[in-house]
């Protein structure tokens, strides 16, 4: 399976060759929605979280005596029926979202997600994604050069890291280590940018 390399100024450079067993994959778009989802879990914030009783501000003390006084028998000012008392069934922060994915289809997933982006001509590839200096300037030439249109994701090697600082203040651009690559980060974008750095690591991590 060839592929197109391209420099910085967006010059095709020579042809590689990609691994089957990584970038020539069948689609399975069952797999990609049990893992996709299972992302999103993860990464999902509680924020919606309701006081009950034991968290509201007030006093311990029973507000008057249990018996003789003609009212309903209360114990504390932060009952749920009184104003300002606790909530009963409200959200809370100690709801788990979380789900679980075998290892095995996590890896799955990932090479069939790579597979489609290759198929549809949505993985770039450069000789390298090493800069000089992490300017701005320099990302933005090198996505106008690929003529790239579109929410950009670029994976870089540790070698590479430096280019990170660059890329902080363009929009629809982002970055991740080819290390940590997944489903989830890949589908949320048009276009893979890695170096030729970057395919032999995932060559040699997942062949």
């Amino acid at each position: 399976m060839k592929f197109p390399v391209h420099n910085l100024k967006g010059e095709k450079v020579k042809d590689i060759e990609l691994s089957e067993s990584v970038f020539g994959l069948k689609p399975n778009d069952l797999l990609l929605h049990q893992v996709y989802v299972s992302q999103y879990a993860n990464r999902r914030r509680v924020l919606a979280h309701t006081k009950d009783r034991a968290e509201r501000a007030g006093s311990g003390r029973k507000p008057w005596r249990q018996k003789g006084t003609g009212r309903a028998r209360v114990g504390s000012v932060r009952s749920p029926i009184w104003r300002k008392g606790g909530v009963i069934f409200g959200p809370t922060k100690n709801r788990n979202f979380k789900k679980e994915i075998p290892k095995k289809m996590n890896r799955k997933a990932l090479t069939v997600t790579l597979s489609g982006k290759a198929k549809d001509k949505e993985i770039i590839i450069v000789d390298s994604l090493k800069i000089k200096e992490p300017k701005t300037k320099l990302i933005k030439q090198t996505i106008d050069n690929l003529k790239l249109k579109g929410s950009v994701l670029f994976g870089f090697s540790r070698d590479e890291r430096l280019a990170k600082r660059a890329i902080r203040n363009l929009q629809r651009v982002d970055d991740i280590d080819v290390e940590n690559l997944n489903v989830f980060d890949i589908l949320n974008h048009k276009y893979l940018v890695m170096s030729e750095e970057g395919i032999k690591f995932l060559e040699s991590k997942y062949k």
